[in-house]
């Protein structure tokens, strides 16, 4: 991620060719973020691991011939032993 604070005109210089994002506005608020996904809402990031387990998300175009499978849910930390 780049931020681009305090330039009126800021430059970005690829040394390949490259697809890139370019998105702004806003704070949005509070997010969730698990893994690669992010959402305002945690029921969505949890639509998004069922949809990316059974497929329902697609690959981006020139990188969809691997697929990553999810990570599995952090465990929680140990109660301490007393």
């Amino acid at each position: 991620m780049l931020v681009f604070a305090g330039r009126s005109d800021p430059v970005l210089t690829a040394l390949e060719a490259s697809t890139v994002m370019l998105l702004g506005g806003e704070p949005l608020g509070p997010r969730h973020i698990w893994w690669n996904f992010v959402s305002s809402r945690q029921d969505r990031i949890e639509q998004a691991k069922a949809d990316w387990q059974s497929g329902r998300i697609h690959l981006p175009l020139n990188d969809d011939q691997e697929f990553i499978p999810l990570t599995e849910d952090p465990k929680p930390a140990p109660e301490p032993m007393s």
